[in-house]
């Protein structure tokens, strides 16, 4: 049987994140799909997402976030194989394995509480609280609905170690939704006996644009892809032909004026749905950042016009009306001494890139910072080093501060930060030369919110003959959002199921059939590997 010939196919990708350029990378590796055919549309003028980094040493770098990486992560793997690093020297899945050989991850100060830091800290749960953890494991989802975390355990489960390095690693809060919390646990039981000192959690060498968007983007412009940056799509029209939709035509908006892109029966229509760091909003060293809502770009008013009046497109209004559920602040530190990295260094015993998280329990914000290998951008100088930080209760009065750190600019965070590390007398000398630059993202953890049957699309949604939708608001059974594997996982299952390709995206790993890692998450849990 003689493969389909889609030397002619077109594909037109919506969004400038890593679903999309994954989605052409298989296109063209998978389904021989000339890249000349290929086009992404952004709405903003960089490429990434929300695997951005930006800036410089004069003006300050920034980095909203990072995702975790982890040895399982089958299907960023298997497409990063075949993605060569910038330097050409080997494959981008190459480099991370053998970085992370180089500088594996043992946090010897996960927690802080009271100015001390815990090595490999008991998680501290009581045998209700396991009981309840080993239930959500095995309860099927449909039981448990649209409820949240906080429906399922008491008050003493959130001030448990477990819960404070569980909701600091993931960004989860009490009331996210609890199929959400079930799939995390499920989806990484094989990691559960190292957790408290983050064992078993991958980094790229440099922050995740240049290792990972950078190399990707260059990979699919030597292929001809297209680029239409600064491109905001307004609408996706459909047309039926024999009980089945088509995508018709494009509708987008560049440089003010109104265009249209025909599409044709036989070309495909991908689209990212929703988007964790759309509206978001940068501070300085002396503003705060704004507060943004979902009108300030076009990611979430696109998936509100293509769904409205066709709920197999998913309920956008479910992620986008609770921001104050949704939003929290991250900044990024740059550094023009080391006298903080110094003092960081000393008092975890971890040097940079090593410890991953460390969360500080007693903090009214509940902070948390790494410290990244350095340097942490290619172009970064020797003599500057760049930390981030984030924070999930943004509302509450700081400790050191005395407001809000949604009200905070740059300075006032790192005022914080010192205060906490009780280094506040040397604030003058640390802050001397320092850029810390705050970010606001509104909708940053929409996608844990608490949902229900259909909120969330398929991929190929049924009776749709030529589009897909991908990234992390379309559902993906047994994976877990806020990764980078969700992502690639939703490429895949798009470009495989609009080609008819006869192959399916790597297996999500189950760890949890494996006695051995149920044994050693049992033991963790109850406290039994010291």
């Amino acid at each position: 049987m003689s493969k389909p010939d889609h030397t002619e196919t077109k594909a037109h990708l919506v969004g400038g994140g890593i679903a999309s350029l994954a989605a052409a990378a298989i296109l063209i590796r998978d389904g021989d799909l000339l890249g000349k055919n290929i086009t992404i549309y952004e709405e903003l003028e960089r490429l990434g997402g929300a695997l951005d980094g930006a800036g410089d040493a004069e003006h300050g770098y920034i980095v909203r976030g990072g995702r975790m990486i982890e040895r399982k992560y089958l299907c960023t793997f298997d497409l990063y194989d075949s993605i060569p690093t910038l330097d050409g020297r080997q494959t981008v899945t190459q480099e991370i394995m053998q970085w992370n050989e180089v500088i594996k991850t043992g946090s010897k100060s996960r927690l802080v509480r009271n100015g001390h830091k815990i090595d490999a800290p008991k998680f501290g749960l009581s045998e209700k609280h396991i009981l309840t953890i080993e239930k959500l494991m095995v309860e099927p989802e449909a039981f448990l609905g649209n409820s949240r975390i906080r429906d399922h355990f008491d008050e003493a489960f959130f001030e448990t170690n477990f819960w404070f390095m569980w909701c600091t690693t993931f960004a989860f809060q009490p009331w996210h939704s609890v199929v959400e919390l079930k799939r995390y646990f499920v989806r990484f039981t094989h990691m559960v006996a190292g957790f408290n000192e983050l064992r078993g959690i991958m980094r790229t060498y440099y922050n995740q644009y240049d290792s990972l968007v950078l190399p990707l983007h260059k990979w699919l412009v030597e292929r001809g892809v297209r680029f239409e940056l600064a491109t905001k799509v307004t609408d996706i029209t459909f047309v039926e032909r024999d009980s089945l939709r088509f995508v018709e035509a494009i509708l987008y908006e560049r440089s003010g004026r109104a265009g249209q892109i025909a599409v044709g029966p036989e070309d495909l229509v991908i689209a990212t749905l929703g988007s964790m760091t759309e509206a978001s909003s940068n501070g300085t060293m002396d503003a705060a950042p704004a507060l943004n809502g979902k009108r300030t770009g076009g990611a979430w008013t696109l998936w509100e016009t293509i769904a409205r009046g066709r709920p197999e497109l998913g309920n956008p209004v479910n992620f986008t009306d609770h921001v104050d559920e949704s939003k929290w602040m991250s900044f990024t530190t740059t550094l023009k001494n080391t006298e903080l990295f110094d003092l960081i260094r000393d008092f975890t015993g971890n040097v940079p890139g090593e410890g991953g998280l460390i969360t500080f329990v007693g903090s009214a914000w509940l902070m948390s910072i790494v410290l990244p290998h350095q340097p942490h951008f290619i172009d970064q100088p020797d003599d500057v080093q760049v930390l981030w930080g984030y924070a999930l209760s943004i509302d509450k009065p700081g400790d050191h501060v005395g407001k809000s750190m949604a009200a905070c600019n740059g300075r006032e965070i790192m005022t914080e930060l010192l205060g906490h590390l009780g280094a506040s007398a040397r604030a003058e000398t640390i802050m001397a030369g320092a850029i810390c630059l705050p970010c606001m993202m509104p909708f940053i953890t929409s996608q844990f919110l608490a949902r229900k049957k259909g909120d969330r699309p398929r991929v190929h949604p049924e009776g749709y003959a030529n589009f897909a939708v991908t990234g992390q608001f379309c559902e993906q059974p047994d994976d877990v959002v806020f990764t980078v594997e969700y992502s690639v996982r939703s490429a895949m299952t798009a470009v495989y199921e609009l080609l008819g390709l006869d192959r399916k995206p790597p297996a999500v790993f189950k760890g949890q059939l494996d006695p051995r890692n149920l044994y050693k998450a049992f033991r963790a849990l109850h406290d039994m590997n010291g």
